[in-house]
This record gives C-alpha cells, structure tokens and sequence, in this order.
C-alpha cells in the first residue's frame, strides 16, 4: 500500500509513563509502533484519554518517551540535544485545537506570521509585510488581516491563520491536533478541504489526531485506532466504514450519525464506561466492553498483527480470513 523508501518517520516501541500519587504508575501511551509516509495523512482516533495528544506530543519533541525511538529520516530524535530539537521545528509544525491561546493577543497577524521565519533567520524585516500577504493568501485570507489581532477574527480565521504559520516554514511534517473540533461543521470541511488541497500542492505528511471517526475516514490515508494507551488497529481510511475489524473499531463505526443512513438502521452504543487509565486491565484493554471477550482475553495482551495489506489488528478473534 505505501512504498518503504516513502517512510519518512516511524515511531519504535514508544511508552510514555507518569508518575502519580502513591507511587503508582499511569501510562499514557503503551508500546506504539507507527510510520508516515511522505504526502499522506496518518490520523489517529479515539476517545478523550486515549493517549493521541500525548503520541504527538512526543513526534514534536514537547515531551519525552519513557521509552522507545522517533525515527525521522532515520535519525533518533529523542536524543537531540535542545538545539538540535530547536533546528528540527522547521521540520515539523504543530496546529493546535485552540488557536486562540496558542497566539499572543498582543501581537498582530502580521507578527504571528513571520515570527517563525524571523526567528530561524529565514526573513528580513523589509520582507515581513510580502511574506504575510503570501501566507494569507495561501490560505484563502485577505491580505488586510495582517493588520488585525487574532480577537478580531472568528475561529476559522483563527485556525486558517494558525495553518499558515505552522507552514511558513515548509515544513515536511504538519501535525494537526484537534485542529477542528472547536469549529462549526461547515468550518470543519472548509479547513479540511483547505488541508487537504494544501497537502497535494507541498507534499506535505500530516499526522491528524480527532475522536471523530466519520470526519478522519474521509481524508486520511492511514487511520490507527487508539484505546487506553493501545493501537488496536490500523488500516487504509477507505476501508473503515466496510472492513474494520477490531471490536472496538466496529464500535466507532457503528455508533456514527449520518443524514445518509438507513433509516431502520440503529446507532449503536458502547456499553459500560472505559476503565481508569491508572487501572488498565491485563491483557487486551477493551475487555470489559467487548461482546467476545474469552480467558484469553483476560490473561494475555494482545499485539498488532497482519490480517491484509496495509491493515493490522490487535485482536485473538480476528482471523486472516475475517
């Protein structure tokens, strides 16, 4: 499905541990093996809690693995030294959920968009107001916006503006996290359809974290589902909604809403409530909400394994020919 000379990051055995009261142990992110390939997008979904913002938190060095290697272009980021990690931002970019707080009220547009150029030595003062228009128009904003402060503008404006900067430094990898779950839905596909376009114009990676299995399917390449700390599956985006495997995938999928569906079709729920993270059960994870949970189940943990090209599964009830 993707060709290996195309992997330009893959994440070996990531765990990402905290400390917590009374000596006990929360982790957050348990043995995480993923790759991204150049010009695709890898989104990773699941619930509140599941580990997704903690994974990428670690892609963009804001955070440190417990354990494990981040391979970009075949070089351990986790050891870098602090200026190492400072040169690799113009590698990677972050677009974060609320846009809002993470600009200065203080500053301009115009400031918020050259800021990074300037800081790495990429612009020249002169340049700032050309380099801004260029950035606005990119993502379909007018050029006066440069002008205005970030409280002047709605929350797509803000995100689009949020965009722009993370690119200004062309970055290889875009990592989205969140980035539309605070818009209108109408918002929500505009900023998507921006992304993807953008994507195909700059070969861009991106890596998209959402809980909203219905949005990612429709423009990610590679969706990793994620469960109390897990990848329980991976598979192409296409095939979600007809060849999802795991329990808790099918789960997803079945408790979507759609103005398209059947209308003698149910939307199904998942039943009990997801165990603490700081008392994830032995063996797989989502045993007390799974229909087939055995013995087996209980007692021994399950991995990802290949059922098809480009799909895996973590499940002992997955058959290769399911």
């Amino acid at each position: 499905m993707f060709k290996e000379e195309e992997m330009i990051l893959r994440t070996d055995h990531i765990v990402k541990q905290f400390p917590v009261s009374g000596g006990r142990i929360l982790t957050a992110c348990d043995d995480i093996n993923l790759n991204v390939y150049r010009g695709k997008t890898l989104g990773i979904v699941g619930e509140s809690g599941c580990g997704k913002s903690t994974f990428v938190r670690m892609v963009i060095s804001l955070d440190k693995p417990t354990s494990g290697e981040i391979l970009y272009h075949g070089r351990n980021i986790v050891n870098f030294s602090k200026k190492e990690i400072w040169e690799n931002r113009q590698n990677m970019q972050m677009v974060f959920q609320d846009p809002l707080a993470s600009f200065n009220p203080k500053m301009k547009i115009l400031d918020i968009l050259t800021e990074p150029l300037m800081n790495f030595g990429r612009l020249k003062r002169s340049e700032r107001r050309a380099k801004a228009k260029e950035l606005l128009e990119m993502v379909e904003l007018p050029a006066d916006f440069m002008d205005r402060y970030p409280n002047n503008m709605s929350g797509g404006q803000r995100q689009r503006v949020s965009i722009a900067r993370a690119l200004s430094l062309e970055p290889e990898i875009l990592i989205c996290d969140e980035a539309t779950s605070a818009l209108d839905v109408s918002i929500q596909k505009s900023v998507i359809e921006l992304l993807v376009r953008l994507q195909r114009e700059k070969e861009i990676s991106m890596i998209f974290i959402c809980h909203d299995l219905a949005l990612i399917q429709s423009f990610a390449h590679q969706i990793a589902v994620m469960y109390l700390g897990h990848i329980v599956e991976v598979l192409p985006g296409e095939d979600v909604a007809k060849h999802a495997l795991h329990p808790y995938t099918q789960a997803l999928v079945g408790a979507q809403f759609s103005i398209h569906m059947d209308p003698s079709q149910k939307i199904e729920s998942i039943e009990s409530e997801a165990p603490s993270p700081l008392d994830v059960p032995k063996g797989c994870p989502f045993q007390n909400r799974c229909d087939y949970c055995t013995e087996q189940c209980k007692s021994q943990k399950q991995i990802l394994r290949k059922v098809s090209e480009g799909h895996e599964v973590a499940c002992c009830h997955v058959t290769d020919n399911r």
